[in-house]
């Protein structure tokens, strides 16, 4: 049987812009919680929306985007942290048919100018410093460098209204506030006359790639792209209107945003967002305080959750589901995420921004093993294919190739690199992923690693997830990443990076080679250990395998 499937059709695509959709969602549910963020300082109040102030805010903001002259099509950037705000803008901007640009928020001045100035950005909505990042600064940096930028938009810090740089602001600055004000310009059928121009396939979005392999590129998607994949996935979830939300996941990242946003409020559900970053006592905490009935993140993050020393104290009663994605879960932690955290029918996402993300899912009811070992199966009105990398022909099923997916979800391409939209999408359509993967005849995926991230020792090839899933169940080992370190004789060895369980027996190279032998064939047991506090990670909370690469090699001396 050939590796190639496709998904269901039995529930039509929407054909409609993400601004007429959240319109007709908050006609239905005009009083229903729509957005809610936690106290963003300590004794504040938590802030609300319902479907009706969230769309009234939201075309509010919009009528002053025009009003400043945003024309259809022009690039405005988003760099904050979760906020309301956020979540504001990206519908305002979707209202006003401009392209909403995500920046991560952990670039500095050099990867925001590249940026702005790859994209054309007219307009910059930034956050106001803190202890991480100086923002402010930055984004006037960008704003003398970068002749296109016109305008820097400065959100209030944590429970404020105001804003206050430290000097006065100048002539293209403007506060949140400020901004807000222009509206009173534009009339609503202002906006509605806007919005008249808009189609379902206008490009609306743009993610920027994490740019391992060089200069981010920016994923250009579409109302139609990722409305509908954060529809489809609801559906799969079983979201209705009864569903509150959490989501502790960047918003700038497809995760918080098409996975989050799109998804829950184009089925009525309510977001909430825990903080401005990660906090496993944050995330657990907004599940108790506003009955969260599902919960997003990276394995990691509910590794830090369920590690919380008052775990056990936090009423999770109310969830039932969630999402977790960027990588594979541990059989045991998602024994506990199941039975400790009651999400029984959690669901593993599988995708890539290029893919708006989710091209792969698990479904209610997949076993244990399915949700541990596989990234489900395709999504409805997607195709998936496990392909030869070097000839491109399809593979038969159990053999591992390269995974690729083609439909409705596949971006437009890279924001004017025509070169490199080709080298990722064949003439056919299909987006091909980079990731090793294998399909099982039941149609479910099973992802090995990365193509880059396969380690070739004496000639074997070696998939570093099946070595951290085995060294998931040592007694001392809390979390692990497995990498490939040069090595003269066999051209690389394996090194893992463990994260010890508090209180932990001390691990070494040789105890670790002991637990190994006799149960991993002899190529596959690490010839290296190195125990750390952390992983380094990205914003989105995905592992970044590649600079832990780089120090073991320095530490190393290889």
């Amino acid at each position: 049987m050939r590796a190639y499937t496709a998904g269901d059709t039995d529930v039509p695509l929407l054909h409609e812009t993400i601004g007429r959709n959240f319109e007709r969602v908050a006609a239905r549910f005009p009083f229903h919680d729509a957005l809610i963020e936690a106290a963003p300082v300590p004794g504040a109040d938590a802030r609300r929306w319902s479907y009706t102030k969230m769309n009234d805010d939201v075309d509010r903001l919009a009528r002053a985007l025009l009003a400043l002259g945003v024309a259809k099509g022009d690039r405005v950037g988003i760099w904050s942290p979760n906020c309301a705000e956020w979540t504001l803008l990206q519908y305002a901007t979707a209202k006003a048919g401009a392209i909403l640009v995500n920046v991560n928020p952990a670039y500095r001045s050099h990867e925001l100018e590249f940026v702005v100035q790859q994209n054309g950005m007219r307009m910059l909505v930034t956050a106001p410093s803190d202890t991480n990042s100086d923002y402010v600064a930055m984004a006037r940096k960008a704003l003398a460098e970068c002749p296109d930028l016109r305008e820097l938009v400065f959100l209030p810090a944590p429970g404020e209204d105001g804003f206050d740089a430290g000097v006065p602001l100048g002539d293209a600055e403007l506060t949140y506030a400020e901004l807000l004000r222009r509206a009173d310009d534009v009339g609503h059928s202002g906006l509605q006359a806007r919005m008249a121009e808009l189609s379902p396939q206008d490009p609306i979005n743009l993610q920027y790639t994490s740019g391992t392999t060089g200069f981010p590129k920016g994923a250009t998607l579409t109302h139609h792209n990722i409305l509908n994949n954060g529809f489809s996935i609801g559906g799969l979830l079983g979201y209705t209107e009864h569903d509150r939300v959490v989501i502790p996941v960047p918003f700038y990242h497809c995760f918080g945003m098409v996975i989050g946003n799109l998804n829950a409020l184009s089925h009525g559900a309510a977001t909430i967002i825990p903080g401005r970053g990660f906090s496993p006592a944050a995330a657990v905490e907004a599940v108790q305080d506003f009955g969260g009935t599902s919960l997003y993140g990276v394995p990691t993050m509910f590794i830090a959750e369920l590690a919380l020393p008052d775990f056990a104290s936090y009423d999770l009663s109310t969830l039932r589901t969630g999402v977790m994605a960027g990588s594979l879960c541990p059989v045991e932690v998602m024994n506990r995420v199941i039975s400790e955290m009651n999400m029984v029918d959690v669901a593993i996402c599988y995708g890539m921004t290029e893919t708006s993300p989710v091209s792969s899912m698990t479904r209610q009811g997949d076993t244990l093993q399915q949700r541990t070992e596989t990234v489900g199966r395709t999504m409805p009105h997607l195709e998936s294919k496990i392909v030869d990398p070097g000839s491109g022909e399809i593979l038969d099923r159990g053999r591992i190739g390269e995974l690729c997916t083609r439909g409705y979800a596949v971006m437009e391409g890279y924001w004017n690199q025509p070169d490199k939209t080709a080298e990722a999408i064949d003439a056919d359509g299909w987006m091909h992923t980079g990731d090793l993967a294998r399909m099982d005849d039941d149609g479910y995926v099973i992802i090995e690693g990365r193509i880059k991230d396969m380690v070739i020792r004496g000639g074997e090839n070696i998939y570093p997830r099946e070595i951290e899933e085995f060294l998931f169940a040592h007694p001392s080992i809390q979390d692990v990443q497995v990498i490939g370190v040069p090595d003269a004789r066999y051209g690389e060895e394996l090194m893992a990076c463990v994260i010890l369980k508090p209180g932990a027996q001390p691990l070494d190279a040789g105890s670790l080679a002991e637990y190994c032998r006799g149960k991993l064939a002899h190529y596959k047991i690490p010839r290296y250990l190195e125990v750390m506090d952390r992983f380094p990670m990205t914003v989105s909370g995905k592992v970044r395998k590649v600079e832990m690469r780089q120090e073991a090699v320095a530490r190393l001396g290889l």
